[in-house]
């Protein structure tokens, strides 16, 4: 495993999300720019080239950054089913233990680009399965809510078992979680370094809740 605890990341923080390889030195430079996390990704059922590695991750903690994982979503029209949720729910806790990810620490399921009109009891189910594989293998599952999520506010909070939500730079106020809300906003597309990303604000929900980081020894934000 990577060295390093699980913490509640602090309220305001910035960070950012990005598909493409963070090198301790990118990783450090960023750190500069006020950036205090990185989410990276993790393949669906096949490991890519340019997904988020041991060694990666290592230098992104090395540099002082916090780090979550994302899993890959995949291209716009798909329909969620509840035997998808138990697949890719099962790869994504796989690759962040390959990783040497901490347990406790946030694994996201990317919930957008849901064909219209698919059955929203498909969506809830491919949602809790997910949730239950990442759950079961001692992370903790969230949500990022991106465009086309294939479910109401009102359904987010209340059919779903997720506690930590993060949304999409492109999300009206009712289309979040109702009640809870979320923890983490996406903001518009940048670039630094070469790298292209989106930043990323913590913000504690409705219900106080936060999320979850692994961090090094030495981190401080």
């Amino acid at each position: 495993m990577l060295p390093g605890q699980i913490i509640q990341a602090p309220d305001g923080l910035k960070g950012f999300d990005c598909n493409q390889h963070i090198s301790q030195q990118v990783a450090s430079v960023f750190r500069g720019y006020g950036y205090r996390f990185c989410i990276r990704y993790v393949p669906r059922h096949k490991a890519n080239l340019g997904d988020l590695s041991h060694s990666e991750a290592a230098g992104i903690l090395n540099a002082g950054l916090a780090l979550m994982i994302v899993q890959h979503v995949q291209l716009p029209g798909w329909v969620p089913t509840a035997a998808m949720g138990k697949e890719y729910g099962t790869f994504a806790a796989q690759s962040a233990i390959d990783v040497g990810y901490l347990p406790g620490g946030m694994v996201w399921c990317d919930l957008e680009g849901v064909k219209p009109g698919t059955d929203h009891r498909d969506v809830i189910a491919f949602c809790n399965y997910w949730l239950d594989q990442v759950g079961h293998a001692g992370f903790t599952p969230g949500l990022y809510v991106g465009y086309d999520a294939g479910l109401t506010g009102d359904e987010l909070y209340r059919k779903l078992r997720f506690e930590h939500y993060w949304s999409a730079y492109n999300l009206n106020q009712d289309q979040f979680p109702a009640t809870r809300n979320v923890q983490m906003k996406q903001g518009v597309e940048k670039v630094l370094s070469g790298i292209r990303f989106d930043p990323d604000t913590i913000k504690a929900d409705a219900l106080g809740g936060l999320p979850l980081m692994h961090v090094d020894a030495e981190w401080s934000a």
